[in-house]
């Protein structure tokens, strides 16, 4: 099991998914791009490509993108010029190779992969509508509701039985799918998940974010429309809006967390958003210091920002180890206390005798914040301000990361002098409502039109969820234990 405090008290990274047609390397692109991506996902990764002789070829691995798909003897096993790719953190299903994507089935139209980032909030009352109707399930993925709906459409064209397969889904997505001709992209009706088209040299790419256009050299062309379907084929790209157009309600964590700082969202550059963030920070909050110090690696852009619209320097007061994995020793409660420490170390030259602000992206369930604040006191710092370039996680998502349940919810649970209090920071403040759209350059947030999907802070969920009305939300099918 992960060790607590290194991985119980953040918020898990989504999915990140790649596709590209006619280059023939394209299984060594898609490795490249997952790599980008792996960010969204480190449980598994998975590439399912198509080649000339009439042939799909799969592999499939849990663990990193690096470990499974960086030998040239794994990529030539994966011949053929189309590709489609993925990295996963499960939100839906246990984390079992049978749930690894690309999902893959033979129809009577030829076979058909795909890639789901994002969570369906009525995946699991169809999963349950189709298995009583007698459907065969090969996972617990609620991605796998979509391959079987287009199993069962009647529509004579592959795209409008992808078409009428999602028209059924609720929730979060964007979908890359592969068939013997095809690269189809979608993105759900608000845009809520992201999804990206390239190009390389004639060559369509989709993929979730820019920065894995750009580890490949790809030419960024344009996001992919909320409610759209895209269709890429030798003889070019056609786009259906099966829901009509409606306007766009993205996902604001995509800036304060998920997407990698050098990523392009939404027309913005996810660094300068962060360090927005915290100069808004500063405006609201700001307290004597010393010395601005980030929680890396999230904290760091708006840490910047926060010194440079306040004027106190910045350091590098926390160190983190990026080689720390899983703890490598039995995890006894003795050593879990010091696990904190083995992903970040205190600074003591930057912080002895300083007056520090320590600047984190977002605060979850507050044990790993209040283990950091004490590393900095231990550190010799006179003074701890903690600031959280967000507002407050009141509520959790369904929309495919993976917050606790709500009554576990720092924010949820106590008030601001309470958090301080459980933490230890001698202030606490975080981002305001109207403070985080400032920063993405509105005047505030439009409370009759909301301009994202921000659930996480106001509870304002913009679709409905009939999972958890149904009372299926937490009701988990039977494992099953996979020999290796």
């Amino acid at each position: 099991m992960p060790d607590d405090d290194l991985y119980g008290d953040t918020l898990r990274e989504e999915c990140g998914v790649f596709g590209v047609l006619g280059h023939e390397d394209a299984a060594a692109l898609t490795a490249l791009g997952l790599h980008a991506l792996q960010h969204r996902g480190q449980e598994a990764a998975g590439i399912v490509t198509y080649d000339d002789n009439d042939q799909f070829r799969s592999e499939r691995h849990l663990g990193l993108v690096g470990d499974h798909f960086s030998s040239a003897e794994t990529i030539s096993r994966l011949a053929g010029s189309a590709a489609v790719g993925h990295v996963r953190y499960s939100t839906t299903g246990e984390p079992a190779l049978r749930n690894v994507q690309p999902l893959f089935a033979e129809l009577d139209g030829g076979g058909f992969a795909i890639c789901h980032n994002g969570n369906f909030t009525n995946g699991l009352t169809l999963r349950r509508q189709l298995i009583r109707d007698g459907a065969i399930c090969q996972s617990t993925s609620d991605s796998e509701v979509v391959l079987q709906l287009v199993a069962r459409s009647r529509q004579p064209k592959i795209v409008d039985r992808f078409i009428e397969a999602i028209q059924q889904m609720e929730g979060a997505y964007s979908l890359v799918a592969l068939t013997r001709k095809k690269l189809i992209g979608a993105r759900d009706p608000l845009g809520i998940r992201p999804l990206v088209l390239g190009d390389l040299n004639g060559a369509p790419i989709l993929a979730s974010e820019t920065c894995a256009l750009d580890i490949i050299g790809a030419k960024f062309i344009r996001e992919i429309e909320n409610g759209e379907v895209i269709v890429c084929t030798s003889g070019g790209i056609e786009s259906y809006f099966p829901f009509g157009r409606r306007k766009a309600r993205p996902c604001i964590f995509e800036y304060v967390y998920f997407a990698r700082p050098d990523s392009v969202v939404g027309g913005r550059s996810v660094y300068d958003v962060r360090r927005q963030m915290g100069a808004q920070l500063a405006m609201e909050s700001h307290v004597d210091a010393d010395v601005v110090v980030p929680v890396p690696d999230s904290g760091v852009p708006a840490a910047i920002g926060y010194s440079q619209q306040s004027g106190v320097p910045f350091e590098l007061g926390i160190i983190r180890n990026h080689y720390v994995g899983r703890t490598f020793i039995e995890p006894t409660q003795s050593i879990r206390t010091l696990g904190v420490k083995l992903k970040h170390s205190a600074n003591r030259a930057q912080i002895e005798g300083k007056r520090v602000v320590l600047i984190d992206d977002s605060l979850v369930r507050g044990t790993t914040s209040l283990k950091i604040v004490q590393m900095i006191r231990d550190a010799g710092a006179r003074e701890v301000h903690f600031r959280l370039a967000s507002p407050p996680i009141r509520y959790s998502d369904y929309y495919g990361i993976d917050t606790p349940v709500r009554e576990k919810l720092l924010a949820a649970r106590y008030n601001l002098e309470e958090m301080r209090a459980f933490i230890g920071a001698d202030s606490l403040a975080f981002l305001s409502i109207e403070g985080i759209y400032k920063a993405m350059g509105y005047e505030g947030r439009d409370n009759t039109d909301p301009q994202f999907t921000d659930h996480c802070f106001t509870g304002d969920y913009p679709t409905p969820l009939t999972d958890l009305s149904e009372d299926v939300e937490f009701r988990k099918p039977p494992r099953l234990v996979e020999m290796r």
